[in-house]
């Protein structure tokens, strides 16, 4: 499956479990991350164009499927893998 069709399924159920969408910029999106506790991130959607964060959606769908326990997209990552991906997204 497309890794859009992914993010699609996954935004489009979270929409409807949660109303938190409306403080989520345009051009970006909520994703939710952590082993243990769950930290929300708003990132833009150009990182949707990374090999290195499409590898991290398709570990989520591996592990959740389209059933994401936060009600929104969740990456099975540490925090600071994260952090230390989303910042060299940043910096090109």
């Amino acid at each position: 499956m497309a890794i859009h069709q992914i993010l699609r399924r996954s935004l489009s159920a979270g929409k409807r479990s949660n109303s938190k969408g409306t403080d989520v910029p345009k051009g970006h999106f909520a994703v939710y991350v952590g082993e243990e506790e769950k930290r929300r991130f708003v990132i833009p959607v150009s990182f949707l164009n990374e090999p290195s964060f499409q590898e991290l959606l398709c570990q989520a769908e591996e592990e959740f499927g389209f059933n994401h326990p936060m009600g929104g997209l969740t990456i099975p990552c540490s925090e600071d893998q994260f952090i230390d991906l989303t910042s060299s997204l940043s910096r090109r």
